[in-house]
C-alpha cells in the first residue's frame, strides 16, 4: 500500500457527504483534471470545476486526492455468483462444460454454501473494479434470497437473475403457470432494493418450450427489467437448435418475439450477418466474455463489428476471473487476434471501446443506465479511486488506452457503491472476508467431491506427468530403432 506521499486514510470517506477533489476525473467524454464531485445521498449530487464546486459547497472539507483517478465503477454483464469457487474445473476443458461440471456442481449446494460462494465472488468482483454484477442465475436447488443477501453484505450492486426453464415444449400447462407465478413473485419481490435488481433468466432457449421464452420476455419487458439466456455460445448448442426445431437458437428468439430491448443474450460467439441484423433491428444487447472464449475453447463474438452497428453490449467475465482491467485488456486482443489484424487494423477499438463498454455501454446493457455506469449529476456514486502515480502510468500519454493495456487491480485504493466506502485497497472494512475465504476453502473440496462432475482434462501437475512419461516413451522407442 503506497504510503510516502499519500495522506489518504480510509477515514478520509466516513463523512455522509463527500466533496472529492482527485487529480483525474473520468467523465463520459474522456478523463479531465482539475474537477470534483460532490457525493451525498448515494449519488453524485454536484460535478465541475474544483475551484467552482469548493466555493459552491464551502461548508464540506474537499478530500485532496493527488495522483488518483476517480473513475466509474465497472460492470461485469454476465457472471455466475455461485460458480467463482470452482472456476478452475473449466481450465483445459472443452466447451458446454455447463453440462459435465456446472449444472452437477450447482445442484449440489446447500443455501449456506450459496450464500457463502456468493459472497466470495461479490468480494473478488469488488477487489476486480467491478461495482456492479449481471448474474445470469444459479441452478442451485436453495433459495435464491441467499445470493441477493450475499451481494447487499458485500455490497456490490447485482442484476440477479432467476431462471425460468421448463423444459421445453413438452411441459405442461401447470409447469409454465407455476414459473410464471413465480417470477411474478421474484419481480415484485426485488423491484424497490436498492443493490438488487431482479432480472429472469433461461439457461439456453433449448430449455424453455416457445411459450415460455415469449411469454418471460415480455413479462420483462412490462416490468422495465432485462431476460437473460445463453444464445449461440456454442457450435453444439446451434446445431441441437437447428435439429429440434428448426432454427439456431437466435433466430428462434426472433421467432417467437422473445427478442427486444429488454433482453440481454450472453456470448453471441457465433452470429450470423443475418443475425447481427436481428440484433440490431431489436435492440437487442449481449455480453461479450472474451476471457470465456479463450478458457473454453468457444469463437470469440464479434464485438467490435457489433459497436460499429450500434448493437448495445457490455464486458463480461462470465465467471472466469474478476478483474476488470485484464478483461478490457482481454477484450481488445480477442478482437485484434481474431479479426483486426487479419485486415491490418492496429488500433482495434482504440481503448476508449472497450473502457466505454465496461461503463456505460455496459449499464446500458444491462438495463441500469438511467442509474449507474458514468460520473454524472443525479447517477448513483459507483466509482473506484484509482492510484496512476505509478511507474506504468506516470508518463502516461493516452490514459484511457493505458488504463486498458497497463492498469492492474492492486492499484485499486478504494471501492465505492452507492456512495458508501466498499472496499479500502482491496479488503473490506466492515466484515472479516478472511473468515469467509476459510469458510468457503473448507467446504468446497467439500462440494466437489460430493458433485457428479465429469472432467476430461486432468490437473496440471497430472498432464505435465503424462506429458513426460510420454516423451520418455518416444525417445527410448528412437534410441531402440537407432540401435538395430
Amino acid at each position: 500500500m503506497p504510503t510516502e506521499n499519500r495522506e489518504l486514510q480510509s477515514s478520509s470517506f466516513e463523512a455522509g457527504t463527500l466533496l472529492l477533489a482527485p487529480e483525474h476525473l473520468l467523465l463520459r467524454g474522456g478523463p479531465v483534471t482539475g474537477h470534483a464531485v460532490l457525493v451525498q445521498d448515494g449519488r453524485f449530487a454536484d460535478v465541475g470545476p474544483a475551484p467552482v464546486l469548493k466555493a459552491r459547497h464551502a461548508q464540506h472539507t474537499p478530500v485532496e486526492m493527488p495522483g488518483h483517478l476517480l473513475m466509474p465503477g465497472m460492470i461485469d454483464a454476465h457472471h455466475h455468483l455461485t460458480q467463482s469457487f470452482g472456476k478452475s474445473l473449466a481450465y483445459g476443458e472443452p466447451s458446454e462444460i455447463f453440462r459435465r461440471v456446472w449444472v452437477p456442481l450447482e445442484s449440489s449446494l446447500n443455501d449456506e454454501f450459496v450464500y457463502q460462494s456468493a459472497k466470495l465472488a461479490a468480494l473478488e468482483s469488488l477487489r476486480g473494479g467491478f461495482t456492479t454484477a449481471c448474474d445470469a442465475g444459479t441452478r442451485a436447488k436453495g433459495e435464491i434470497g441467499a445470493v441477493a443477501r450475499a451481494t447487499t453484505e458485500a455490497g456490490l450492486r447485482c442484476v440477479l437473475g432467476m431462471i425460468c426453464n421448463d423444459g421445453g415444449n413438452e411441459s405442461t400447462a401447470e409447469q409454465r403457470s407455476a414459473i410464471r407465478q413465480q417470477a411474478e413473485r421474484f419481480l415484485s419481490q426485488w423491484k424497490s432494493d436498492p443493490l438488487v435488481h431482479p432480472s429472469l433468466a433461461i439457461s439456453i432457449p433449448e430449455a424453455a418450450s416457445d411459450e415460455m421464452l415469449a411469454a418471460i420476455s415480455a413479462m420483462c419487458a412490462e416490468a422495465g427489467t432485462i431476460f437473460q439466456s445463453h444464445v449461440n455460445e456454442h457450435l453444439a448448442a446451434v446445431e441441437r437448435s437447428v435439429v429440434k426445431r428448426g432454427l439456431r437458437p437466435l433466430e428462434l428468439l426472433a421467432k417467437v418475439g422473445a427478442l427486444g430491448p429488454q433482453v440481454l443474450i450472453a456470448h453471441g460467439t457465433l452470429v450470423t450477418p443475418s443475425e447481427l441484423m436481428l440484433l440490431q433491428r431489436t435492440d437487442t444487447a449481449f455480453s461479450y466474455n472474451p476471457v470465456a472464449s479463450a478458457w473454453k475453447g468457444n469463437a470469440v463474438a464479434p464485438a467490435h463489428l457489433m459497436a460499429e452497428l450500434g448493437i448495445r453490449f457490455g464486458l463480461g467475465t462470465d465467471s472466469t476471473r474478476s478483474d476488470a482491467f485484464r478483461l478490457m485488456d482481454a477484450a481488445e486482443a480477442a478482437q485484434k487476434f481474431a479479426f483486426s489484424m487479419a485486415v491490418g487494423d492496429t488500433s482495434a477499438g482504440a481503448g476508449w471501446t472497450w473502457l466505454d463498454h465496461a461503463t456505460h455501454e455496459g449499464a446500458r446493457a444491462i438495463g441500469l443506465a438511467p442509474r449507474i455506469g458514468e460520473i454524472a449529476v443525479g447517477k448513483e456514486a459507483d466509482f473506484l479511486l484509482v492510484d496512476v502515480d505509478t511507474p506504468e502510468l506516470c508518463t502516461s500519454v493516452d490514459l484511457v488506452w493505458d488504463l486498458v493495456r497497463l492498469a492492474q487491480r492492486d492499484q485499486i485504493a478504494a471501492s465505492f457503491v452507492a456512495g458508501r466506502l466498499r472496499l479500502w485497497h482491496g479488503w473490506p472494512l466492515d466484515w472479516d472476508a478472511r473468515a469467509l475465504m476459510r469458510q468457503v476453502a473448507q467446504t468446497a473440496h467439500d462440494a466437489i467431491a460430493r458433485a457428479p462432475i465429469q472432467r476430461l482434462h486432468p490437473v496440471a501437475a497430472e498432464h505435465k506427468r503424462r506429458a513426460l512419461a510420454a516423451a520418455e516413451s518416444l525417445a527410448g522407442a528412437a534410441a531402440a530403432g537407432a540401435g538395430r
